[in-house]
């Protein structure tokens, strides 16, 4: 590692890769710095069994050819390397309800949404078309979201409530829920979540949807083997604790080790909240300070990873998001001891392009951090192993038999298929991934205050920078086009859209 570089980059998520490789490419000299064993945030997986299971990563959408990511993806030098299934075009999702025992698509490509739910309401068929419309018309209104670097941008969409605007193309609630039904995406709130935040969520995986086989990972190597070739660098077990800031610059970061490393430019891939406090409190206006750290996280979740005994579970190519109830489609986060699990989503590991049978599958339901708080003040990462205690795995077995109950009664017998049986709380996020409580998607967005979240990418120091799920939208597409927004303020938007789109094509 050397003393200086044009730009250090603290965090290897998604957000700190992608910027890298852009600068990179403009000749700038790039280190990237991780506190962990892994790069690549919620892109890292693990293997359990010999089975690999993905952290945050379970499908991405817009990946054919002339799509927005494949774009993005293709300028990055990574799309042709890319190992992918695609998943069912006529159901890519599944939305279910316990409550009647019913099955619901989402289908891939808008006249096919449309074809497919419409077999379950022929009646309401205008009011899908009309959905589908909203969400591509509210698509078309971010520009960096369709590679142009100037649009017809309306902040008054910003102010859409989702639950609203999806109850306003029908009075059917249980169509209502089904549009809604893949709102885990990001962690919808009736009374909050903007509309803007659910059609960009689902609009790429609409256009089209595409498992890694093998795991998301695969993304996290491509970028780095483009960064490597770029003449960036990256170290892993760099754990920065904070930025040295002089005449309002960050001249260097240090690190828990002890060691230092100088730059011209600082782009931190890490939570706001934990950026400010590690650059001063005392080097940001005090209003703004307050603002970000009174930011309310996304909630968290629990997830459990099962490994199926060899050929005992089919393989499913579509994901499920399933409802105890219809009614809670806009309030799973909302539970108690009694109530919990209210929902959750069902994925698939991929392994190969044609399989017939299933290695593992995930599932993944709300918890509040809350529910963590006697084990709050420990730490555990393969960086840095600690044992919670016995309190803590009696607190997960107990909810892993309560949530299998639940999976048990819409896939009955899946019990007898398992192997073996792994979970992850609020903490293991919070640790692995470095979200402030473990949150999944950043800070809550509300579409009653829509510029309270509103986080810009350079900062009150000349030269300090921030990406990631945080600053711009979460997920794949969101944190690629963040770290588009990020890099455009040192190589500027124009000059950058172009190059993306003339990679492309």
């Amino acid at each position: 590692m050397k003393e200086q570089y044009d730009v250090v980059i603290v965090g290897s998520g998604l957000g700190g890769l992608v910027s890298s490789i852009i600068l990179a490419k403009e000749g700038y000299s790039v280190c990237v710095l991780e506190k962990n064993n892994q790069y690549g945030g919620n892109l890292q997986t693990f293997v359990r069994d010999k089975t690999i299971f993905d952290t945050g990563i379970h499908y991405i959408g817009g990946l054919s050819e002339g799509q927005n990511l494949y774009k993005y993806f293709k300028y990055l030098g990574i799309m042709d390397d890319l190992n992918l299934k695609k998943m069912d075009e006529d159901a890519f999702d599944i939305i279910s309800f316990e409550d009647e025992n019913a099955e619901y698509p989402h289908a891939q490509g808008y006249e096919n949404f449309v074809t497919q739910l419409a077999k379950h309401f022929p009646e309401e068929k205008t009011a899908i078309e009309k959905y589908c419309e909203k969400v591509q018309t509210i698509c078309d209104s971010f520009p960096l979201y369709n590679l142009e670097w100037e649009g017809k941008y309306d902040s008054a969409i910003l102010a859409l409530n989702a639950k609203d605007t999806i109850a306003e193309f029908t009075s059917n609630e249980k169509l209502r829920a089904i549009l809604a039904g893949s709102n885990f995406l990001y962690a919808g709130i009736a009374d909050k979540s903007p509309f803007y935040v659910h059609a960009l969520s689902v609009n790429s995986y609409i256009q089209s949807s595409w498992r890694c086989i093998n795991g998301g990972s695969q993304i996290t190597k491509q970028l780095l083997k483009q960064l490597k070739k770029h003449g960036g660098e990256f170290y892993k077990y760099k754990e920065v604790t904070h930025f040295v800031v002089e005449d309002n610059k960050v001249t260097s970061v240090k690190m828990k080790d002890g060691s230092q490393v100088s730059g011209t430019y600082f782009i931190s891939n890490i939570e706001p909240k934990t950026t400010l406090k590690m650059a001063g409190e005392d080097n940001f206006r005090k209003s703004f300070y307050s603002r970000i750290q009174s930011l309310e996280g996304v909630i968290s979740a629990f997830s459990l990873y099962l490994v199926f005994k060899p050929k005992t579970f089919k393989y499913i190519n579509h994901n499920y998001y399933h409802f105890k109830d219809s009614s809670d489609v806009w309030n799973a986060h909302e539970y108690d001891e009694n109530s919990w699990p209210k929902a959750y989503m069902a994925s698939m590991n991929a392994s190969k392009k044609e399989e017939e049978w299933a290695d593992g599958m995930t599932f993944i339901t709300y918890m509040k951090f809350d529910d963590l708080q006697p084990w709050a003040t420990t730490f555990n990462t393969t960086a840095d192993e600690n044992d919670r205690g016995e309190s803590y795995d009696a607190f997960k077995s107990r909810k892993t038999a309560r949530f299998l109950e639940e999976i048990e009664i819409k896939f009955p017998g899946i019990k007898d298929c398992i192997q073996s049986i792994h979970s992850s709380t609020p903490l293991s996020y919070r640790d692995y991934i470095g979200g402030h409580n473990g949150n999944m998607y950043g800070y809550v967005k509300d579409s009653n205050n829509p510029m309270k979240t509103f986080i810009a990418p350079k900062t009150k120091l000349d030269n300090l920078y921030l990406t990631g799920q945080s600053i711009n939208m979460h997920g794949v597409l969101g944190v690629t086009i963040g770290a588009v927004v990020t890099c455009s303020e040192l190589v500027g938007k124009e000059y950058l859209v172009t190059k993306i789109n003339d990679a492309s094509e």
